[in-house]
Parts: structure tokens; C-alpha cells; sequence
């Protein structure tokens, strides 16, 4: 997998493609073709790369094909080639997306996704998502608590402090969890509207034993701190419980971390 991603990214066309959806998130190949000095079939084929790769992900709005930039496989890569040669401070200097600014709407299209694949069973996940003793190992040291039923709340704790709070929307365990989302003690989001993260929770279509697991945050049009937050901690949080359930051990470098 590492090959793929360092092969799709050697190219500079599919560079140039990373850099527009890091740019704005959520386009169309019509979009993507604009800026570039290529046929629609070239860039077609640039986008299929990246995809296999993992390196973007798409979701159907309609008739219309949206893509996005996963940052999940670029922090593996961080973890695995950059991280034990630099300073743990270094994470928010080397991040590609730490001054990422996007646009954001008061619609229900997705504007962050982010996918992993895990050895593990949907069960395993669904279980490694719900329970608090999981949770703390993987979650910025939070534990989660809810009664898990639907329209009741889920809290989000470290130690003796909220850090998050919300609302079960939707429930189909082991495939899909929907919740609202806000943020209760961080700077900056005090004047935050909810916004929503659903998890989606899948056997992979090819390879036997392994889960794709998929993080949609979307409905932050008036969220834009927390949509700064999640963006770049949620692909930590996939990182960490893809290592968890894989390894049983905590993501190298995080133990002790918090989300700030």
C-alpha cells in the first residue's frame, strides 16, 4: 500500500489534483479538469490512481461524483517515515492540512471524509467505537459514554472534563452511526453550532477479514472551529484505532496526547 501512495504521488498532475481538492473539497471531475492542462479522460485516469491508493475518496451527490482528500493514508505515512525523525511539536508544522481553509455551507453535503481499511471484523470496530475502555485508547485519551440508543445524548470524556457532547441521530450497529457533534471546552468553538459525523462500517468488498471503515463530518456551516478541529484530529483518531485493533497497542507517539 505504501508503494501505491508514494507512487501516486510522484506524478505531479495527481499532486496538482491533492493540492486542488486540499484547496476546496467536494468537486466534480468538471471542477478537477478546469485548472488542469489535460483531456477529462487524463485527469480521469490520475483521480482512479489516487483512489486506489486511498488517497482520495468519492461519494455520489446525485448524479454528480464528488471527490475528497483522505488524509488518513498521508498521517500513516506521517507516523511511519517522518515522525521518529522529527519533534512531536513538528506534527502541527508538517501536517498538509493543518492551514487548510475551506469554504463551508449550510447544506448536508459531505465537505470531510476520511477512510481506513482495518483487520478486523465491523463488529470489532463497532465494539472498539462504543465502548469507553476502547475508546480512551485511541480517542485523544476521551472515554465515550451513552446509553446507545437513538436520540439520546453520547458525552465525550477526558478524565473528569467534557470535551464533547451530542445527540445519537441514527444507529445500525455494526454498520452505521450517525451523531451530532459539538465541542464544549476547546477555544474558539463557544459559538459553534452542532454539526454531524457519521461513521459507516463495511466489509471490504475484496480482501476477506478487513474493514473499510469511512468518517463523514458534514453540517458545519456555522462550525467552522470545530471543522478545523476534526479535520485534523479524526484522522489521528482512525490511525490510532486501526493500531489499537490491529496491534492491541496505542498509536506510537499519542499516548498521553490530547486533541488541543
Amino acid at each position: 500500500m505504501e508503494n501505491d501512495i508514494f507512487k501516486a504521488l510522484a506524478d505531479p498532475s495527481r499532486r496538482k489534483l491533492l493540492d486542488l481538492l486540499h484547496a476546496s473539497d467536494g468537486r466534480t471531475l468538471n471542477d478537477l479538469c478546469a485548472p488542469l492542462d489535460m483531456s477529462r479522460f487524463g485527469v480521469m485516469k490520475h483521480l482512479n490512481l489516487l483512489e486506489e491508493a486511498g488517497l482520495i475518496t468519492t461519494r455520489k451527490a446525485g448524479r454528480e461524483k464528488l471527490h475528497y482528500l483522505n488524509a488518513v493514508p498521508i498521517r500513516q505515512i506521517y507516523e511511519r517515515w517522518v515522525s521518529k525523525y522529527a519533534e512531536p511539536w513538528a506534527i502541527g508544522l508538517t501536517s498538509l492540512q493543518n492551514e487548510l481553509e475551506r469554504e463551508t455551507h449550510m447544506d448536508s453535503s459531505p465537505r470531510q471524509v476520511n477512510r481506513i481499511a482495518i483487520k478486523a471484523k465491523p463488529e470489532q470496530v463497532w465494539q472498539a467505537l462504543t465502548d469507553p475502555a476502547k475508546t480512551s485508547k485511541f480517542w485523544f485519551n476521551c472515554a465515550i459514554r451513552s446509553t446507545w440508543e437513538i436520540d439520546s445524548p453520547f458525552e465525550l470524556w477526558n478524565g473528569e472534563e467534557k470535551k464533547a457532547e451530542g445527540i445519537l441521530l441514527e444507529m445500525d450497529p455494526p454498520n452505521k452511526l450517525v451523531m451530532s457533534w459539538r465541542f464544549i471546552s476547546f477555544p474558539g468553538t463557544e459559538s459553534d453550532t452542532p454539526s454531524r459525523i457519521t461513521w459507516e462500517i463495511a466489509a471490504h468488498p475484496d480482501l476477506h477479514g478487513v474493514t473499510l471503515v469511512t468518517v463523514v463530518h458534514d453540517e458545519f456551516g456555522q462550525a467552522a472551529s470545530t471543522a478545523k478541529i476534526l479535520e485534523n484530529g479524526l484522522p489521528m483518531v482512525l490511525s490510532g484505532m486501526k493500531t489499537l485493533l490491529e496491534t492491541g497497542e496505542m498509536l506510537a507517539g499519542n499516548e498521553g496526547s490530547t486533541i488541543e
